[in-house]
């Protein structure tokens, strides 16, 4: 009981915590499903300089889905947008790991000089932001005619290394017995990677894909540094473009964006947690 008791004010805690964190998403999921006057009600006084409040129940008096019929059937950039962010974000995941999962199997597998230094620096890559990397970005991409495509987003995001980071852990907890019985085998070395390395280290694999596919669905400066072209522009920049007269169709727009990325979770929830665990294990 008295445990009970000492415990009782940290979960307080963490429950206002989550309240505060959860409070403006579930507004943001709410909202769609009300009226025109509801909504007025509610952003009109966001946009104006009367000085009255807005108001938000959180049940809807009438409860309506002609909003997302508006977006849905009668906004058809909404689809362009949509399947650019899809496009996008399919592309850099195939390929960041194509070149993640044999770099990580490298530095987890392999001895040879300079390891330590290289893996160090692909850490420190990690740590740098974008706006460091920026310019120099944009000058390559001027000189190779990428700007204003979506490659322009998609090629420097291809060779980040943080996918490497991730995966290398659950490549390095593999037991190198496994590894050698199946190279006196006779299996070569990407035998060894595909029918070994890919199902032990799956989780890190698998935690990369979840985390990468949030970031990636989420980004706004790349698109804004290297696309100019509004028809290229993917869902995260589409919404904050949309006028506040617009707002029932931008908090429509705003859940079915939710959707993906909550599917995505859901489903790598548990390799995400064990990916992040193994990375931050030290060897």
């Amino acid at each position: 009981m008295k445990k009970n008791m000492r415990t009782l004010p940290v979960y307080a805690v963490f429950a206002l915590i989550c309240a505060a964190v959860i409070f403006p998403v579930l507004i943001a999921v709410l909202l769609p499903f009300r009226g025109n006057d509801e909504l007025r009600a509610t952003l009109d006084p966001l946009t104006g300089s009367d000085g009255s409040y807005s108001s938000f129940g959180i049940v809807a008096q009438y409860p309506t889905l002609d909003n997302f019929r508006d977006l849905l059937i009668f906004t058809p950039d909404f689809y362009k947008v949509f399947w650019n962010s899809v496009l996008i974000v399919v592309s850099i995941l195939v390929f960041q790991l194509l070149v993640a999962i044999p770099s990580a199997w490298a530095f987890a597998r392999f001895d040879f000089r300079g390891k330590k230094l290289l893996f160090d620096l692909y850490v420190i890559f990690m740590l740098v932001p974008f706006q460091v990397t920026m310019l120099s970005d944009h000058i390559i991409l001027d000189r190779l005619g990428l700007l204003n495509t979506r490659l322009a987003v998609i090629i420097p995001a291809v060779f980040s290394t943080f996918p490497v980071f991730l995966i290398y852990r659950g490549f390095a907890d593999i037991p190198r017995d496994i590894a050698d019985s199946a190279r006196i085998d006779g299996a070569n070395e990407w035998e060894v990677l595909r029918y070994i390395g890919l199902p032990l280290g799956r989780s890190g694999i698998l935690s990369c894909v979840v985390i990468c596919f949030l970031d990636m669905w989420n980004m706004v400066e790349q698109p804004l540094a290297f696309i100019q072209d509004k028809a290229l522009y993917p869902l995260s920049i589409y919404l904050p473009m949309l006028d506040m007269g617009l707002g029932a169709l931008m908090l429509a727009a705003a859940v079915i964006t939710l959707i993906p990325a909550a599917f995505v979770f859901i489903i790598g929830q548990d390799h995400l947690e064990q990916g992040i665990i193994a990375s931050a294990l030290k060897e």
